[in-house]
């Protein structure tokens, strides 16, 4: 089941799940089933991440075009509360972020198109995170945004003393201060 968010550009994805006396079964990701929903995106790299503190954001992250990446985005282990923030100057969202909780429990996927800064607040501990992305990771195309600009406002529903992140993170610059990168 698809569910466009309040920016419709991203969306929620819950695959069904199949059980019987063996346990379960589910296709987490069907290219021809999402086809429409991807408009023709192609997924190049997985990856993997492994958060040991509840607590930890991780974030917000883009890549510069030309390496700009689209990401689908699932919780395989844990839960954490994912976020996307409209960095495309001249969007009529421009500067508005959403979020949906994902959780190994409710399945919940997200698509985040280029376009978009992510990140994630792990909502508990060893929360495991896998995402496709639509282009390969360049370090020489890597930027961020500060995860708490009070532009922005996003509601992280925790203290920001007691938040969990790399150094390098907390040190991205606030929207307006980004030159135009979309």
């Amino acid at each position: 089941m698809i569910e466009r968010l309040s920016i419709p550009d991203v969306w929620t994805y819950t695959p069904r799940r199949f059980e019987d006396e063996r346990g379960w079964f589910s296709e987490t990701f069907n290219t021809a089933s999402l086809a429409e929903a991807l408009g023709g995106v192609t997924f190049v790299q997985d990856n993997q991440a492994l958060t040991r503190a509840k607590g930890t954001l991780r974030g917000m992250h883009f890549q510069r075009p030309p390496k700009a990446q689209d990401k689908f985005v699932r919780v395989l282990k844990g839960a954490v509360l994912d976020v996307a923030v409209d960095i495309r100057r001249g969007s009529p969202t421009f500067g508005k972020w959403v979020a949906a909780e994902l959780s190994a429990e409710n399945r919940k996927q997200i698509f985040v198109p280029k376009g978009f800064a992510h990140g994630y607040l792990t909502l508990e501990s060893d929360t495991e995170v896998f995402y496709k992305v639509s282009d390969f990771y360049s370090r020489e195309h890597e930027g961020g945004i500060s995860w708490n600009d009070p532009a922005i406002g996003i509601d992280w529903g925790i203290a920001e003393a007691a938040v969990l992140m790399a150094e390098r993170d907390r040190l991205f610059p606030v929207l307006a201060e980004l030159k135009a990168v979309f």
